[in-house]
C-alpha cells in the first residue's frame, strides 16, 4: 500500500478525484463508491457531484485497508471509524484483537512447518524428528478427541 505521508499535494486547494485516490492505493473505483454505500466514507461533492477527496479522507481510506488486512468485516470497520464513545470501539477492537492474534498464532505455527521442511535431509519427510516435533499438538490432539 503506497504511504500517504509523502504525498505532494496540497490537498486542501487541491484535492483528489475518486480515480486520483483508487490510482494512489491501487484499488478500483467502484470499491471507493462501495465504502461511501456502506457508510465508511463521505468526500465531499463538488459541482456535478463528483467526489472530491482531502488528505483526511485519505487517512480514512488508510484506516480501512489496514482494518480489512487485519481481517475486520466492513460492518465492524464502520463501527470502529464511527464510534464517539471509545468503549464502544474499543469493544470492537478487543473483539478482532483476539481473533487477529489467534490468526497470527496459527501463521506462526504453519511457518514452523514449513521451515522445518526446508531443513530437513531426510528422504522421507514424515520420518523427520524436526518436522514431526511441528505436528505433535495436533496429533495429541487428534488422539485425544
Amino acid at each position: 500500500m503506497p504511504a500517504i505521508v509523502g504525498l505532494n499535494v496540497d490537498m486542501k486547494s487541491n484535492p483528489m478525484t475518486i480515480g486520483e485516490v483508487a490510482d494512489h492505493f491501487g484499488l478500483p473505483a467502484h470499491v471507493l463508491r462501495h465504502w461511501e454505500s456502506v457508510g465508511l466514507l463521505c468526500p465531499a461533492r463538488v459541482t456535478g457531484g463528483r467526489r472530491r477527496y482531502t488528505r483526511d479522507d485519505l487517512f480514512r481510506v488508510a484506516s480501512i485497508l489496514r482494518a480489512k488486512q487485519a481481517g475486520l468485516s466492513l460492518p465492524d470497520i464502520r463501527a470502529f471509524l464511527v464510534a464517539a464513545d471509545p468503549a464502544a470501539r474499543k469493544d470492537v477492537l478487543r473483539r478482532n484483537h483476539d481473533v487477529l492474534q489467534a490468526r497470527m498464532a496459527a501463521l506462526r505455527s504453519a511457518l514452523d512447518l514449513l521451515e522445518a521442511g526446508l531443513n530437513c535431509s531426510h528422504e522421507e519427510i514424515s520420518t523427520c524428528p524436526n518436522y514431526r516435533v511441528r505436528l505433535a499438538e495436533l496429533v495429541e490432539v487428534g488422539a485425544a478427541g
